[in-house]
């Protein structure tokens, strides 16, 4: 056995997390949990996993459930064409006549949404099988370890990463291994102010003989994301709200939002056009802005909420109980929903 991987074994032993998709191993909550996993921090992900598992147990509800119903499952956590594979992964399996994910890498790959980590993730934690499993956590801990110079954005890298890992995979203990680096990477060698001092990997890391561990794993610098600006309307009739269903591609595909346009206004602009387009109203009154980070555009918002003396027509026109309970409103908008709840 490889040193790394003895000092990895070892520490996950004394120090792995209780988390609730540890206590399994069926392949559907292994799968629900990876997923989840990804771009959200694994204190958030807890009350997700088992809020999703308690109402879909199985992969046939998964398959089953409605979108409307499903995305306001996910609701909060991003990302949503995850959990659209998710559902179409399921469905796949279901109709091929099987009530659970496959145990073979090529199997895994076919399905929808599920990619070389995700497999590898699925085949070493809920199979056992010795499997090679790269995501961020890895590229950071083996990045430094061994002082990769390669840019982890360029094709070619993947290969001397998984070169790597294949040298050191166990045929033992694949599940626990796989697990190591996540812990690892979240707990000690994070991005930023790696705990260096207690890693049991610290006297045979290279970056941090050299103390270059935040140059590794290297990587080319982000581009500047897309900045839009945009006005959000809260139209008001009685008790309830309007909102609208976006298309069903693209950002935030399908799910629900209050109105909002590509355009900075005022509120006598907004007055104004009410009138010219002879729409009876109470009042407009402006209540503040928010800013909201996606992977590829920022969007900064300035919200009014405007009160009607009749509903518009074309928009779904709901109660705040049903806008909690029933839709999905992407967390974009949280900053104006939570305005409307005061």
């Amino acid at each position: 056995m490889e040193k790394i991987t003895k000092d990895l074994l070892d520490w996950y032993q004394k120090y792995k997390r209780d988390l609730p998709w540890r206590r399994t191993q069926n392949p559907y909550y292994i799968w629900v949990s990876e997923i989840m996993l990804q771009q959200t921090r694994v204190e958030a992900v807890k009350v997700y996993y088992e809020r999703f598992i308690h109402r879909l147990p199985t992969l046939y509800d998964l398959a089953t459930i409605s979108e409307d119903e499903l995305l306001k499952l996910w609701e909060g956590l991003g990302y949503y064409s995850r959990v659209r594979n998710m559902k179409s992964c399921a469905q796949k399996r279901i109709e091929q006549g099987f009530d659970n994910l496959p145990n073979t890498k090529e199997e895994l790959l076919a399905l929808p949404g599920i990619g070389n980590y995700t497999a590898g993730a699925i085949l070493s934690i809920a199979f056992s099988i010795p499997s090679v499993a790269i995501d961020g956590n890895v590229y950071r801990v083996l990045g430094r370890y061994y002082k990769i110079e390669e840019d982890i954005k360029k094709s070619g890298t993947y290969q001397i990463y998984e070169n790597k890992m294949k040298k050191i995979l166990p045929q033992e203990n694949a599940g626990d291994f796989t697990q190591s680096f996540m812990d690892l990477g979240s707990l000690i060698c994070t991005p930023k102010s790696p705990k260096c001092e207690i890693c049991p990997l610290q006297k045979d890391c290279k970056a941090r003989q050299k103390n270059q561990m935040e140059f590794y794993p290297v990587k080319e610098k982000k581009k500047e994301k897309r900045i839009e600006e945009r006005t959000v309307y809260l139209y008001r009739y009685k008790d309830k709200i309007a909102i609208q269903k976006r298309k069903d591609k693209g950002l935030l595909a399908s799910m629900y939002e209050f109105p909002n346009t590509l355009e900075t206004v005022s509120v006598v602009d907004i007055e104004n056009s009410l009138l010219e387009n002879e729409i009876p109203f109470y009042s407009v009154l402006e209540i503040g802005e928010s800013k909201h980070v996606f992977s590829h555009i920022i969007w900064y918002m300035k919200g009014y909420i405007i009160d009607l003396k009749e509903p518009i027509e074309n928009y779904i026109w709901v109660t705040l109980e049903e806008l909690n309970r029933k839709y999905s409103l992407p967390s974009a908008f949280s900053y104006y929903y939570q305005i409307l709840l005061r």
